[in-house]
């Protein structure tokens, strides 16, 4: 028990004794310089429960704690705060019984203590991590090393979704266009090459469509002219009016996009290069198909879209028409051949195809080889993973006993649904009508068979991003209904995003941040700033180039954690890089500072004496007193799943410990045992700083 929580228990007990009165909470405040004390009870707010004079309640309670708590010596009372006199021996004994004990601050298990388990990363093996994993994995990770600090049994696991439409548009961009292409013979990671093809998918298809929108631009232009209309009129038609001519427009301008096509297919080629000269990316027998498939699908499917289109309901401005061509567009994705033939890939893949099968071990095979690289990198590791590819199978299993229970219902067309309307929700698809699973399909199959595999597991925590807030609810109120008891202990860790100085992050065209690029540029980063502060003397390269990393990536972990995971940061590598204020680096420096204190003291400073009263300095009992807060902000970290309570608190115990080093002479004190016990005060925050970094991953350096 805190010496906080001591005296919050005892003036409860204080003032019931008093004034046969419970309080619920007591306030307190550091006790102002210009008083005698160590920690005051701030009075005022204890007058809703007992009227009268805030000096004279202050009074009767300092006399009742002086008699009834050892640790408090004195005190005195100025108007409405109680500052309260701490003994000498309360701070010496309490660090006493903490110095030798290496994992001071965490809870110990118990032997039937309920399990959680932890779910970060959550990867898809079309494209490398990110910067958006980055956040995920540190918050993932700290979150579990905190809990298991608390006293916790926790299990660290991620769900690979290596299945779905996503995939197969990296394997048909691979298998069309990939000439061979492997991490060998590329010298790149497997997770970036295979990440380039979903990016050259994206590119066909988004040019492709590019270029017909600004056909049935002209188009329609044509036909508004052809007719008489003008922009005013226009915004007086009706929507199927409206709607109806658009349609016109987009046949009229895909028959001639087809037409240009098929008569200059290096036209078409550059097109979906990019480039500006002849190139060979399509195969001819690709682009003939293309053209045919085209106009097949269009003239059947067209019908559809644009009742589909006409139906909708939404709002078109006045004189633009812009809007309904996007609408349109949008819906064209998914008639263009590539995304058909994506689409079929992965009905075939669902249907166990051999050769597709086969392409699709072999591509998430590279990449989860690059995934691992940059884990290890990052410096997370998993108890256990798990694959979509493997849990979408039990998930529809349950759906279909769900049906049986009435939990689920089936529309006509065959797709299956969960009704949520009288939870304030909406009806929840689960399964399509083709039988193919959806996202919900999968995360349902995965929380049972992860309560099935540990089954000492009573809890989950979702690291997600805050824009599946509404999929979680949905997910945790499926599996209430479903009747798992631990479906009352789901947490959804919602982060918000991490934004870049300038630019936006798209994966589909490739403009994410890469996380291994990130990393190195951490590095580089580092690099340069220790070389402009000339703080390397004596170094060797390999221990320069270690440095940097431990730097870099503790400003870069430091910098994401110490935000409220709700938040979304703004994250500029640089200032994350800085030996001053709130920032990795400065806590590492402080961290390396008391490493030389300790090599520098050439005597004997593990002896502990109880006997030996000491009068401590103002800042040696400050110091102390955030030590002593220790234990109970990783219960506060684990409650609320926050690492940045702990990056916060750390941060104060550096700042605190600075002032100490700058007021009082360590290794300059002449009285023997006031030096010894100096030392070992740094020596206890440099174990503290270096425990609470570990539980956000992050590393210190002995020297810097």
């Amino acid at each position: 028990m805190s010496l906080q929580t001591l005296i919050a228990t005892k003036v409860k007990e204080g003032f019931l004794a008093l004034y046969e009165t419970e309080i619920p909470t007591v306030e307190f405040q550091a006790t102002r310089k210009e008083f005698d004390g160590d920690i005051t009870v701030v009075v005022f707010p204890l007058l809703r429960y007992k009227k009268g004079n805030p000096v004279q309640i202050g009074e009767d309670l300092g006399k009742y704690l002086v008699e009834n708590v050892t640790e408090i010596e004195n005190y005195n009372v100025v108007k409405g705060f109680l500052n309260l006199v701490i003994s000498n021996s309360f701070y010496t004994n309490f660090f006493n019984s903490i110095y030798t004990n290496t994992t001071f601050g965490f809870g110990m298990p118990s032997a039937d203590v309920d399990a959680r388990m932890v779910e970060y990363s959550s990867p898809n093996t079309n494209k490398p991590l990110h910067l958006g994993h980055v956040r995920n994995v540190l918050l993932g990770y700290s979150v579990a090393e905190i809990l298991k600090a608390s006293g916790k049994k926790v299990y660290k696991t991620q769900i690979i979704n290596d299945r779905g439409i996503h995939i197969c548009k990296s394997m048909l961009a691979w298998k069309l266009f990939g000439n061979g292409e492997t991490p060998e013979n590329t010298d790149l990671k497997g997770d970036k090459l295979v990440g380039n093809y979903y990016v050259k998918f994206n590119n066909i298809l988004k040019l492709e469509l590019k270029e017909i929108f600004k056909l049935a631009n002209f188009e329609f232009e044509n036909i508004k002219r052809d007719k008489g209309l003008h922009s005013h009129q226009l915004g007086r038609l009706n929507k199927s009016d409206k709607v109806s001519l658009i349609t016109k427009a987009y046949e009229k301008a895909i028959q001639n996009y087809l037409t240009y096509k098929k008569i200059d297919t290096n036209y078409s080629k550059l097109l979906f290069s990019g480039k500006n000269t002849n190139t060979n990316f399509l195969s001819e027998k690709y682009e003939y198909t293309y053209i045919e498939e085209i106009k097949s699908q269009f003239t059947s499917e067209s019908k559809h879209i644009f009742d589909y289109i006409s139906n909708k309901e939404i709002k078109f401005p006045n004189n633009n028409s812009k809007v309904i061509f996007r609408i349109i567009l949008k819906e064209l994705e998914n008639i263009t051949p590539i995304q058909k033939e994506a689409q079929e890939m992965l009905r075939k893949w669902e249907a166990g195809d051999a050769e597709v099968v086969s392409l699709w071990k072999e591509m998430n095979s590279w990449v989860y080889k690059g995934f691992d690289v940059t884990y290890k990198n990052i410096g997370v590791d998993f108890d256990k993973l798990y694959y979509e590819s493997n849990t979408y199978l039990l998930g529809k299993d349950i759906i279909e006993e769900g049906i049986k229970s009435g939990v689920f219902y089936k529309k006509e067309d065959g797709s299956v649904w969960c009704d949520l309307t009288e939870d304030g929700l909406d009806e929840k698809l689960v399964l399509r009508s083709d039988g193919t699973a959806v996202y919900m399909t999968q995360d349902i199959g995965t929380a049972i068979q992860r309560s099935n595999d540990f089954t000492d597991v009573n809890g989950m925590v979702y690291t997600v991003g805050n824009e599946q807030d509404y999929h979680f609810k949905v997910l945790f109120l499926i599996l209430k209904k479903l009747g798992y008891s631990w479906a009352d202990q789901l947490h959804h860790l919602s982060y918000g995003m991490v934004d870049l100085p300038e630019g936006k992050m798209k994966s589909r065209e490739g403009t994410v941040v890469d996380a291994d690029d990130l990393m190195n540029e951490m590095s580089e980063t580092a690099k340069e700033i220790s070389q402009e502060l000339g703080k390397l003397e004596g170094y060797s390269d390999d221990e320069k180039e270690e440095l940097y990393k431990v730097i870099g990536l503790g400003a870069l972990k430091y910098f994401i954690l110490k935000v409220d995971p709700k938040k979304r940061i703004l994250f500029d590598p640089k200032s994350s890089v800085d030996f001053q204020g709130n920032t990795g680096p400065f806590i590492q420096y402080t961290y390396a500072r008391i490493q030389s204190i300790l090599r520098k003291a050439d005597f004997d400073y593990n002896v502990i004496s109880s006997a030996v009263e000491i009068d401590l300095h103002e800042k040696e009992k400050e110091l102390i007193k955030q030590l002593e807060l220790y234990p109970e902000v990783i219960q506060q970290a684990a409650n609320n799943y926050s690492p940045a309570v702990i990056a916060n608190y750390t941060y104060d115990l550096v700042k605190e410990f600075n002032s100490f080093y700058q007021n009082v002479h360590i290794l300059g004190e002449e009285n023997q045992d006031k030096k010894v016990f100096r030392v070992q005060l740094s020596k206890k925050v440099a174990d503290t700083i270096k425990s609470a970094f570990g539980l956000l991953g992050i590393q210190v350096p002995e020297r810097m």
